[in-house]
């Protein structure tokens, strides 16, 4: 299991692992979870994969992603988009409720948030936790790489049952609300305490 972290400068030294990640963002959020999303070339995609982002890719040595999650900085500006949880509490983003957080979304160059994190729905149940813990470990491996300590996520409200499992701190940032029958809350992840 290797983990990599991608960005627009590096993409030309992993071969089709960018493509093969939104590969499988589209085969778990659009095939599986029947989510309508924009997609082309058979890839999901949307307005925050920015040469402002960065990609946590868990993979095996022939490319098969296993797990992903996109980084952008909270103080990214595109247009009339910021960050995806920011952009949805100023109602730019028609799917996801406006009341998704308790305070203003935040701003700052130590903030990033996590967003479209996901595990692949065929990765087998006997790797799934070992495969979601290392996501998490990279994750905080490159935030803190990025000069950032914190990532905002909006996650499935069953993050307190392997928050301690993958040793994170986390605290609810919102309430919990239900978003295509999925109940979610908006999460902060500290990293700053982490072992590097």
């Amino acid at each position: 299991m290797i983990t990599t972290t991608l960005s627009f400068a590096n993409l030309h030294n992993h071969g089709e692992l960018f493509a093969n990640m939104l590969r499988a963002r589209r085969e778990l959020f659009i095939v599986h979870n029947k989510w309508d999303l924009p997609q082309a070339l058979g890839m999901e995609y949307d307005q925050y994969d920015t040469p402002a982002s960065r990609w946590v890719v868990v993979h095996d040595d022939q490319g098969r992603v296993l797990a992903g999650n996109r980084l952008t900085p909270t103080t990214a500006k595109c247009g009339i988009y910021s960050y995806m949880i920011r952009d949805a509490q100023l109602g730019c983003l028609e799917t996801i409720p406006a009341n998704l957080l308790y305070q203003p979304a935040p701003i700052g160059d130590h903030i990033w948030e996590s967003s479209r994190l996901f595990v692949a729905h065929d990765v087998p149940a006997s790797i799934r936790r070992r495969v979601h813990a290392q996501l998490i470990q990279q994750l905080g491996e490159t935030v803190r790489s990025l000069n950032a300590t914190h990532c905002l996520t909006l996650l499935a409200a069953t993050w307190p049952r392997w928050a301690d499992r993958v040793g994170v701190k986390m605290r609810a940032m919102g309430p919990v609300m239900e978003i295509d029958g999925v109940e979610n809350q908006v999460v902060e992840m500290d990293f700053s305490l982490t072992v590097h």
